[in-house]
């Protein structure tokens, strides 16, 4: 299927040379768009991930029975970018301290997650995350509540899922960052 926007491939295989990455941010459609939008970035799907049944549906992951998670699969060119700025704009695009919510969105299913898929990323998921909690921390939020593991399986969503605010421009879009900037992490 070919990306409505950057009109590459959403599905692999992609090229050798491009990483992948897992963001569970809240509602993906606006998730999808912030890094489809970053320079660098190859292709993008919206998709289920982090939950107990295989091929779950919109209103199953919805239903909050099958423990999935709304995300974006990223995939980008490390010669043209970072891991450390799709961090930057995962971290900055939604408030990773409000649990199984972002904004009115709320469910297991919009819960922040990050799907980890090297020790690279590990290190630098941990790193970003414990700067950006003590950033966020001394602007008055609570404790980051993202959830953190090795890269789950992903599972594409409905067609009509895919880019989707591109083909929908008024469509709903309730992600928000806090304002607080992520620090450079060495």
């Amino acid at each position: 299927m070919e990306h409505f926007v950057l009109g590459t491939n959403i599905e692999p295989p992609f090229p050798e040379t491009l990483e992948t990455a897992i963001f569970g941010m809240g509602c993906f459609w606006g998730a999808e768009r912030r890094f489809w939008q970053a320079p660098g970035v190859h292709t993008t799907a919206v998709g289920y991930a982090a939950g107990s049944t295989e091929r779950p549906t919109y209103h199953e992951v919805c239903s909050g029975a099958t423990g999935h998670a709304e995300v974006v699969l990223v995939v980008f060119d490390p010669a043209a970018t970072s891991y450390a700025e799709m961090l930057r704009l995962f971290w900055e695009g939604h408030d990773p301290t409000q649990g199984n919510r972002q904004g009115n969105d709320v469910g297991s299913q919009y819960r922040s997650l990050v799907g980890i898929h090297s020790e690279d990323q590990r290190r630098l998921v941990a790193a970003t995350a414990e700067a950006y909690g003590k950033e966020l921390q001394a602007a008055g939020y609570g404790a980051i509540t993202t959830q953190q593991s090795d890269a789950p399986r992903f599972w594409y969503a409905e067609d009509y899922h895919q880019q989707y605010l591109a083909k929908n421009p008024s469509g709903y879009c309730g992600l928000g960052g806090t304002g607080v900037r992520l620090p450079s992490v060495a």
